[in-house]
Parts: structure tokens; sequence; C-alpha cells
């Protein structure tokens, strides 16, 4: 077997699993309001059992239901009520010869007021995050006795409703992650101070179980293999804590890091490569016995498997890549590598949950959707339908419909698929988004998709076809202001500068502009030597942004010494310096600039649509088309158009 490590049996305490694949916790928001286990839920679960994991980790799971509350939709195992849809959820992964463990929860001071119906966060210490910016009070030595006792009471629940084991979650922040850290608990009591001290609360809750539960039945850690908080938990307290709870005897140790106050050190943005932080599950397994589970942006079989050999870990934790791809594993095992969906870290799916939404996959339009979307009815009858663009939405429904029956031919008038993803993978540490592209072409003519590249089909041309439908997927173009100079031969778009069909002259460069496209824009500009500046209408830079991808690029934007300068507004462009205005207090400023580089946005590609609809019955519009987005649009308008097409 090409991944023998991989697929290799392995053991958690007694229990024993199929492979090495497992699926960690990652929050969906898609349990019943009263914290069932809804249908939604357990499908969600399925299709990542029925796909290859050899164990399945569920979402934080609610222990308490009045200061513990992190999502609103929640998993829970408060009550005894919870028992009979928990047990459908394991029988139901069971079925695959798949394993689950219920991971037991409490958010801490890392929650809101408004989740806890107007109560006061709590915490080990009154220290407030600067991610929430509320203020928690201090637990009494008698409520965390109390919340012990909960712990307690919810691995019973999971064992009484036949899941396997349990996760208890000592990291990312959350309640019992602050009892560890030193820069969280000050507590004079019997929870704080020492080492030893501040992990009792973990302890007892471990040794409560293992009393409950009994021997067997396997628990599992979480923790940090370190905060990256300055005066937080180290790796070295992370190696000394599992040497504790592996002679507590805990059956495993699944290795993360991260707070909210280092958030992008938990759930990676695009930027952060495969293995980045593999010395933290590495320090921890050098040091005990027990089984080591660790994520670690892990998206290809073959990395997985060069960690297993390693001796990096004994479980890989994929997260985000099973959100983009529940089959990765059977994939793997069948040598379909190439079929693999690539997670691309956009932060989607975690942006809809800590949204209050429930799971979504940017890549992957079914994800958290599987009841909404169950295997694609065979109704296409070999109809053609005609689509035209070939970037991520014409592609994604030309997949759909060629699975659907339906006879696809796709129509680009480049030289190339891809379309404005093309541009977008161009910026330094944007491969992902190349492996995305790869993995769309590949599946498009492994259905021997009809492919027409340097074609841009008029209605005559459409009508000779004799489509079924038409679909328009032909992208966005860049918004050009009217503004005195525009027309000077040193004013460039986005697209002229990452499609390289110019060579940009001078050295200050100002980018007007400052969505995700135009600070990787500046960011490739500053790798080439240039000096960059960048100004924006708006009050703050990168506005409408998701913060952790802001703070990930404004970071290293930083470090390359660009100026970064909100509030200002383009009035007109000399040779050799731009004029520009304070929105505030209307003052202007002569900037030198040598080049201007445009990144004001786009506007829909959709001219055709009129005549389109003139000529044809069924015409659909996807994409930035439709309305200029992001990659999960495109996708989700593709998938949903083609998948309802009869």
């Amino acid at each position: 077997m090409k991944y023998s490590k991989l697929f290799s049996k392995g053991k958690i305490g007694n229990l024993e699993l199929k492979n090495r694949i497992v699926m960690p916790a990652m929050g969906t928001s898609l349990a019943t309001s009263t914290g069932e286990a809804s249908d939604e839920i357990i499908k969600y679960y399925e299709e990542r059992a029925k796909g290859g994991c050899g164990l399945i980790i569920t979402e934080i799971t609610r222990v308490d239901n009045e200061t513990g509350i992190g999502t609103p939709n929640q998993l829970c195992a408060t009550d005894l009520k919870h028992i009979p849809r928990l047990e459908k959820l394991a029988r139901t992964i069971h079925r695959y010869d798949s394993k689950i463990f219920l991971q037991l929860h409490h958010p801490g001071r890392q929650t809101h007021e408004k989740m806890l119906n107007g109560k006061k966060l709590v915490a080990p210490s009154a220290i407030m995050s600067s991610a929430v910016l509320e203020m928690p009070r201090e637990l009494s030595t008698e409520e965390v006795e109390g919340l012990v006792k909960k712990f307690v009471i919810s691995a019973n629940i999971a064992k009484t409703s036949d899941i396997d084991g349990v996760e208890i979650h000592a990291a990312h922040g959350y309640l019992i992650g602050e009892f560890l850290s030193p820069l969280t608990n000050l507590r004079e009591d019997k929870y704080g101070g020492s080492f030893e001290k501040r992990m009792r609360f973990l302890t007892e809750i471990v040794v409560g179980i293992k009393n409950t539960c009994g021997a067997k039945f396997p628990i599992c850690v979480r923790i940090d293999g370190d905060e990256f908080v300055p005066g937080g938990f180290t790796l070295d307290e992370a190696v000394k804590a599992s040497v504790h709870l592996e002679n507590l005897g805990v059956d495993a140790i699944n290795v993360s890091a991260g707070t909210y106050e280092s958030v992008n050190a938990i759930i990676e943005p695009i930027s952060y490569p495969q293995g980045w932080k593999r010395h933290l599950s590495q320090a921890i397994k050098d040091k005990i016995k027990i089984p080591v589970i660790a994520c670690d942006v892990i998206r290809k079989p073959d990395f997985a498997e060069s960690l297993l050999e390693e001796g990096n870990l004994d479980f890989v934790a994929l997260g985000r890549q099973l959100l983009a791809d529940p089959e990765w594993g059977k994939k793997a095992v069948e040598g379909r590598e190439k079929e693999i969906r690539p997670c691309i870290s956009c932060l989607h799916c975690i942006e809809n949950v800590m949204g209050c939404k429930t799971t979504k996959c940017a890549v992957n339009a079914r994800t958290g959707r599987e009841l909404e979307y169950p295997a694609f009815e065979k109704n296409g009858q070999n109809r053609v339908v005609a689509i035209i663009g070939g970037g991520p939405s014409g592609m994604e429904a030309a997949r759909i419909l060629a699975i659907k029956g339906f006879k696809p031919i796709l129509f680009e008038k480049g030289n190339t698929l891809g379309g404005s993803v093309n541009l977008a993978s161009k910026p330094p540490l944007k491969d992902k988004l190349t492996w995305f592209i790869d993995n769309l072409i590949y599946q498009i003519k492994q259905l021997n998709i009809d492919i027409r590249l340097n074609t841009a089909p008029s209605i005559d041309d459409l009508k000779l076809l004799n489509p079924y439908a038409v679909f328009l997927a032909t992208g966005s173009s860049p918004i050009v202001p009217k503004i005195p100079g525009i027309e000077k031969n040193d004013v460039y778009t986005i697209v002229d500068v990452l499609n390289r069909s110019t060579s940009i002259k001078g050295e200050n460069i100002v980018v007007v502009g400052s969505g995700m496209t135009g600070l990787e824009t500046a960011e490739l500009l500053v790798s080439q030597g240039k000096k960059v500046t960048i100004i924006e209408m708006q009050d703050k830079i990168g506005p409408g942004m998701y913060l952790p991808n802001l703070i990930d690029i404004t970071t290293r934007l930083k470090k390359y010494n660009v100026g970064m300068i909100p509030s200002m507004k383009l009035v007109s462009i000399d040779k050799g310096s731009i004029t520009i205005e304070n929105t505030a207090d209307k003052t202007v400023v002569n900037k030198v600039a040598d080049a201007i580089v445009l990144s004001l946005g786009v506007k829909p590609n959709n001219s055709m649509v009129t005549e389109l609809e003139n000529n044809f019955s069924i015409v659909k519009v996807l994409g930035d088309s439709l309305i200029p987005g992001r990659i999960a649009d495109a996708i989700q308008t593709a998938f949903e158009k083609s998948y309802v097409l009869e």
C-alpha cells in the first residue's frame, strides 16, 4: 500500500481504529436549538466517516448551560434528553467502522454575554481577553468544583450514548486552558499558583471521568503545544502537562496551538505552510508513550504519511481539509489523490461559525448542507449546456452538470482555465489557490468535458449548439474611476500587475484600495523590490476583511515597511505624483508616485445577459458575473444552479 502508515490500524487505549485519520473538533452550529444531534449534524459526520475517517471528534460539546455556551446551536451533553440523538449519531458513524469521541468544552472568557443571555463571562481570574473585550468574573472555588462535576456528567452521557470516548478541550484559550496558563490564572486557592495547582482543574476532571466511566473508557486531552501569547502556556509546560496526563491514565494527547489572542495559530490563514508547527507535537511525542494526535495544516496524503514515518505523531488530524473533501481518506487509499479538493485556508468556515451561522466551505458547497443536497440526480439526458467562462464558477458548473448527465460545453476566451483565481494565486504564499485550480481542471478533464479555449462564442455560435441552457460565468473587470489623470501611462489595475502583462517602472508605487487583493498586490510589489504605500478611502485598512486574514497580511506588510494610510481619497494623478484628500477634514496632500495601481473593486461582466435571455429559455448567471464576491460565492452559485437544473 502506498500510504502504509496512514492506513495502518492504531489504538487509543483499548479502542482500535481502522486507520490514522482523525477529524478533529470543529464548530458547526448544526445541532438543534436544544443541543441535540440533529439530522443535519449526523449526516455531516456520516459523510466524513463514509469518506474514510478512522476517528471523528465532534464539535465543541457543551457541558454547562449557564456559563458554557460557545455557539447558539451547539451540540450538548448536559441532560439525559440528549442521549437518544447522540446514540443515533454513534450508531451512524459505527456503520462505517469508524469511531467517535465527544469533545467536552467550556468557553470560559472566550464567549460573549449575549451568548449567555446577559450573564457575565467566567474565568479563573478576572482578566479580560483582548480578542473578546468583555471582562469576566472570577469563578469561586465552589463553582470550579461544580464545573468538574459537569464535565464528568457529560462524559457519562457520552458513554451511555455508545460514544467511544471523550476529548477534554484544554486548548485554544478556553476555560481549562485558562486554568493551565500562568497568564490567565492568578488564583490563590487550590486551583492556582504552582504548575500542579494550575493543573488541578483538569486533573480532577480526568480522575472524575475515570472513576465514573471506568478505566477503559478512552480519554483524549487536547492541549496547546504553545499559546503563542507572551506570558502564556509554553511548549515546556505543554510537555510537562502531557507527562502528567499520561501518568493520570489519559489515553491520547491532541496537540494544537493558540488562543483567540493568537488566533492564526489555531486556524491558519492561507500563508501558513503544511507542518509549520510540527515541532510542538514532536517535543511532546518524544516524552510520552501514549498516542499523539496533531493538526498542522495537513492537506496532502504524502505529507501526512511523511509525518507518520518520521514519528512526529501517531494520528493525523486533518481539520478543514475534511470540510473541503470528506472523501480525502477514500481517495487517498484508492490512489486518487489528484481528485482531492484542497482546503485553501481562506477561513470561510470559521468566519461563518463565529458569525453565529452554520459551518460552510468555500470550495465545497455541500459542507453543512449534506441533507439539503443529497446524491446528484442523473437527469441530464445528454442535453447540451453552454457555459461561458472558465473560472471557478464555470468549471464547478461544468463538473456538476457532467455528473448529472448533461453535456456541458465550456468556453473560455483566454488560453487557460482558472479565471481571476489565476491572478489571485500570483502574490507570495498563495500556492493553495493553484492547488485548487489544478484540482478543478483535473476533475473536469476526467469527466471528458468539452473545453474550448481561446473562444468567446457569439449568440449565433451558441444557437448552432441548440443548448438546453446557457450559463454565464464571465467574471468581472476592475473598476476604474473617472478622475483627472487616470488615463496616464503610469496608472495600472491590479490585473495589469498580477498577470504581469506590463512591467511597472519606478520605485515609489501607490496602491489605491486596501481590500485583500490590494494588500496582496502590494506584497507582490514589495517582493519585487518596490517601495509601496497603500491608501484607503475608508477609515480602516482592509474594510470588510475577516480580521484573522487582515492580521496575517498586514503583519507581513509592516515587516516590509509598507505605508498603510486610511481615510485618504484619490483626487487626481499627475506625472510623478498624486493628489489625495483626507476624508475627515478634507485637507489635500500631494504624494510622490512613480506609478499607481488601482484596486477599487470590480464590476460584473454581464453585458451578454439580456441578449442571452432574448434568445434562450434557460439562462443562469454565476459567480462574479452575478455579484462580485469571493471564491465561496462563485462555487456556491455554480453548485446550486447546476444542482437544481432539471
